[in-house]
């Protein structure tokens, strides 16, 4: 199997811990970015060779050419990027502060357009490449007490989807992947809450404690399952992982005709039960 230079970010938990994990061990050379090298060092110690680790906040575009410019004058070639890393904001709308809004939206959305228009010289020059995207459900559907992180993948997926058709020509493929439900950090360790006001206790927009509480059980999915997946096909058509853990086809971004995703049912068990998107 040829060896992948892959880019990631957001590598010290959930699906971008679990791909890096996975790459690595099969062979493939993995540059992950992350905000504190202290969780990830064991894949520092364990692959000194194949792995390279690179500190970058999402919020910061300078620090973010940076190390995509660094990263390919290193490597030669980087065959796969992946903009992974994203948190979610929890809380009815007036609940959050201007500044969580305001981060958020750094980190979700501006940050992974600047990484990846960052990107986009490097693949042009080297005759091809693919992103992935990393959404979420939460870019097809909206759940209430989730609005700034529906706005951030919606938003994202279609800066991806327009980008698709303006450098297709170029040999660069774009990949959205729109995971559902899954047992990471998203829900029981990076969720940030808004500070709450009574007056939302009784309305959907706090049903977002229950789901955010383990003792109420955990996401059905499989970070591990949903990463595989993506790593032995990252050069077809996306796909969405249900709660279930399986994975269904669902699109690459390519042609205008992706949007009719966003008229399709969503999949069974989100439409009786508050079951939030996780990244």
């Amino acid at each position: 199997m040829k060896q992948r230079t892959w880019f990631i970010t957001g590598v010290s938990s959930g699906f971008g811990r679990q791909l890096t994990e996975q790459l690595l061990k099969r062979g493939d050379l993995v540059i992950g970015s992350v905000r504190d090298t202290n969780k990830i060092t064991d894949l520092i110690k364990g692959y000194p060779q194949s792995f390279h680790a690179e500190v970058l906040e999402m919020t910061d575009p300078a620090a973010i050419r940076g190390v995509v410019d660094r990263s390919f004058a290193q490597r030669g070639r980087i065959d796969v990027l992946i903009s992974n890393a994203g948190y979610g904001l929890f809380g009815a709308a007036e609940e959050l502060t201007d500044a969580q809004v305001e981060h958020l939206v750094a980190t979700n959305l501006v940050g992974p357009i600047h990484l990846i228009r960052a990107a986009l010289p490097h693949l042009r020059a080297q005759g091809g490449g693919r992103v992935i995207q990393i959404s979420s459900y939460g870019g097809q559907v909206a759940f209430p007490g989730n609005s700034l992180y529906h706005a951030s993948k919606w938003g994202i997926e279609g800066f991806v989807e327009s980008v698709a058709q303006e450098v297709a020509s170029f040999g660069i493929g774009m990949t959205i992947v729109e995971p559902g439900g899954a047992r990471t950090e998203f829900r029981y360790g990076s969720a940030q809450v808004a500070k709450l006001t009574p007056i939302y206790d009784q309305t959907p927009a706090h049903s977002f404690l229950r789901m955010l509480d383990p003792k109420n059980g955990l996401a059905p999915g499989n970070p591990a399952r949903m990463a595989a997946a993506q790593r032995k096909r990252p050069s077809i058509a996306s796909e969405v992982a249900t709660g279930s853990a399986m994975f269904h086809p669902r699109h690459t971004a390519r042609t205008p005709k992706t949007r009719a995703k966003r008229s399709r049912p969503a999949p069974r068990g989100v439409k009786t039960g508050f079951t939030p998107p996780d990244s």
